[in-house]
């Protein structure tokens, strides 16, 4: 009987451990099929429940609306996108921008101007542009131009910051959007940003299928081709899917900077005065800039305690070009150069502008 015992309990050992070490396999073997951003978006969750348990539910809340409130667009642009490419019109959308390109950026810079959309419910568009093969200058100049002002933007600003102010901040959102488009449309001469977008996943039935369309003719009515279905279901997907994780993402870290980073600390960074003041503004509005209608009483506040009105036009004009959750939704959807291009953009031109606007001020 101890006999028996003792070699059981000698098996059992190799046994437990051959168990853990294959149960530790599996974990490890999961976890690298699953997108690393679904990883980090459940981490940042877990930590927020650990860390700041009573701030959990706020960040799942702000969330889950702001996510509510983008899945229109998000689904529209997408499926837009998907039946462009499904009907093999993106060559003919683009054929035609392209001869017409200075044209489109200052029709897409005045459109981006008005429209009603966000720092982020402008990607899921943008993302659209690009598949559809709407030239990238113009493409810029939108997506520059957008998240700036908006029919509801422009009447909070002016009750918070005057009509005037609304004006300008207008005026700038369209000259910045057509210089950046220029400027974009000037470096593709030189050979630059070639293929901008970063590449969605897809299943490799969907690149067959694919295959197919592009050597195919343009086909307007979609749902008489199979193969087209299948394009047009697989694209749609993967960029809901896509652009949605990376929404998410930028989602939750908004939910905490709305939190922890408070008007009267953005009052201690951007001080006043100096001609420093304005590229400081348009610097520290990457990072510290929350969204449009949040800032127009935060810079309020920071104009009454003297800070110049150059500066705080170009804090607004960089936060909502390149505010963190915007570059993370920008920084999944287009290749490196280009990001890094956009945020250089953004700095530029709102420094640009808010020099211009105090100069202007100062003159009068």
């Amino acid at each position: 009987m101890n006999s028996n015992q003792t070699n059981c309990s000698t098996l059992d050992k190799p046994r437990g451990l051959w168990a853990w070490r294959k149960a530790h396999r599996d974990v490890v073997g999961f976890l690298r099929t699953v997108d690393r951003t679904w990883i980090f978006i459940g981490t940042i969750f877990l930590a927020i429940a650990i860390v700041l348990p009573s701030h959990f539910l706020k960040s799942v809340h702000f969330t889950v609306g702001s996510l509510w409130g983008i899945t229109p667009y998000l689904f529209l642009s997408a499926t837009t996108a998907g039946y462009l490419e499904a009907a093999g019109a993106d060559r003919l959308i683009g054929k035609v921008f392209s001869d017409r390109v200075v044209l489109a950026i200052f029709l897409a810079a005045v459109f981006g101007a008005v429209s009603p959309f966000c720092s982020c419910g402008v990607i899921p568009l943008i993302a659209a542009l690009l598949v559809a093969g709407v030239p990238l200058a113009a493409v810029m100049a939108f997506w520059v131009a957008s998240p700036i002002m908006s029919p509801s933007m422009f009447v909070v600003t002016a009750a918070g910051l005057g009509v005037d102010f609304a004006v300008v901040k207008t005026v700038a959102a369209v000259v910045v959007g057509v210089s950046s488009g220029g400027l974009t449309l000037l470096l593709q001469h030189l050979g630059l940003f070639g293929n901008p977008m970063r590449p969605l996943a897809t299943s490799s039935c969907s690149d067959s299928a694919t295959r197919k369309v592009k050597n195919a003719e343009t086909a307007w009515r979609v749902w008489q081709h199979p193969e087209r279905i299948q394009v047009l279901w697989q694209k749609t997907a993967a960029m809901v899917l896509f652009l949605g994780k990376w929404l998410i993402l930028a989602f939750v870290l908004e939910s905490l900077m709305i939190t922890f980073v408070p008007a009267e600390l953005l009052g201690q960074w951007l001080g006043s005065g100096t001609i420093w003041s304005i590229p400081l503004s348009a610097l520290i509005g990457v990072p510290a800039y929350l969204n449009g209608f949040v800032a127009v009483p935060v810079v309020a506040r920071l104009i009454e305690t003297g800070m110049a009105p150059g500066a705080a036009l170009s804090f607004m004009l960089a936060g909502a070009m390149t505010s963190i959750p915007a570059a993370i939704a920008v920084y999944s959807l287009v290749r490196r150069p280009l990001f890094y291009w956009y945020i250089l953009l953004a700095l530029l031109g709102a420094s640009a502008a808010g020099w211009t606007y105090q100069i202007f001020l100062v003159s009068i």
